[in-house]
């Protein structure tokens, strides 16, 4: 029996007293709860966003509606950084395995992170129009509603790209990477490859006017993506990563 065989034996009969399966569990834990936060905040967010989003007189309602809105993008920002946050902590355990799939799943999670950092952006310019269209009175209302429909337009391309597009593309690396690892039960990487999949098509179809993002087949396309990140989160929290997958991967990666 050479050393490295040794070496796993101690590995797999001390994983109460290994430092690395500590911190995994501790990664594990911080992804899980990452996921969950970042699926209610965009909720949250979202419905904040309702009085200056909906609505013909969206313009009046965003001023009066102002603190509400505000407390909108920052659960928002709360999804940006759960966002890089999960990608950051994941990346150091997925690039095991492929690290330029587990690199191109950080990019294109940043990616998402910025297409909603924009939209954000975009709302709370809309909030400041909206608030200089009421202390303007009626006095050029063609171009208040000229500039609050680019906005708005630039908030629903952002939320299409972002949390479609680019979470279709990220998922489906992510999940990947987890299917092949076996850090995960296989069942939970399938239902991210088929959900990434699924809104992958939505940003697609929504994209060509198809579909509405917000509608029943919308929602119908997001549900399994949704349903995957809080089974993960569920299962990395209650019981992490599978740490012997974890230990075969260092010695196996692939793709380098």
């Amino acid at each position: 029996m050479d050393e490295e065989e040794l070496c796993l034996i101690y590995i797999f009969s001390n994983k109460g007293d290994n430092p690395m399966n500590f911190s995994l569990k501790i990664s594990s834990k911080i992804v899980g709860v990452l996921f969950i936060v970042a699926g209610v905040a965009s909720v949250i967010g979202l419905l904040l966003y309702d009085p200056i989003l909906n609505g013909p007189d969206y313009l009046i309602r965003g001023s009066e509606h102002a603190n509400k809105v505000r407390l909108g993008a920052i659960f928002e920002l709360i999804t940006v950084v759960t966002v890089v946050g999960t990608a950051t902590t994941m990346f150091p355990i997925l690039r095991k395995y492929n690290e330029t799939i587990a690199l191109w799943h950080l990019c294109f999670r940043f990616l998402e992170a910025i297409a909603i950092t924009v939209g954000i952006i975009s709302v709370l310019s809309l909030l400041t129009l909206s608030q200089k269209f009421v202390s303007a009175g009626a006095l050029d209302i063609a171009s208040f509603q000229a500039s609050g429909t680019l906005l708005k337009a630039i908030h629903d391309w952002t939320f299409l790209l972002g949390p479609n597009f680019m979470l279709g593309i990220n998922t489906m690396m992510c999940s990947y990477l987890l299917y092949r690892s076996k850090l995960i039960p296989r069942f939970i990487s399938v239902m991210g490859l088929s959900g990434a999949t699924l809104i992958f098509i939505a940003s697609i179809l929504e994209m060509f006017g198809i579909i509405l993002q917000l509608s029943i087949w919308g929602a119908v396309l997001a549900i399994p993506i949704a349903l995957y990140e809080m089974t993960l989160a569920v299962w990395l929290i209650v019981k992490g990563f599978n740490v012997s997958a974890i230990s075969y991967g260092k010695g196996n990666s692939y793709g380098q």
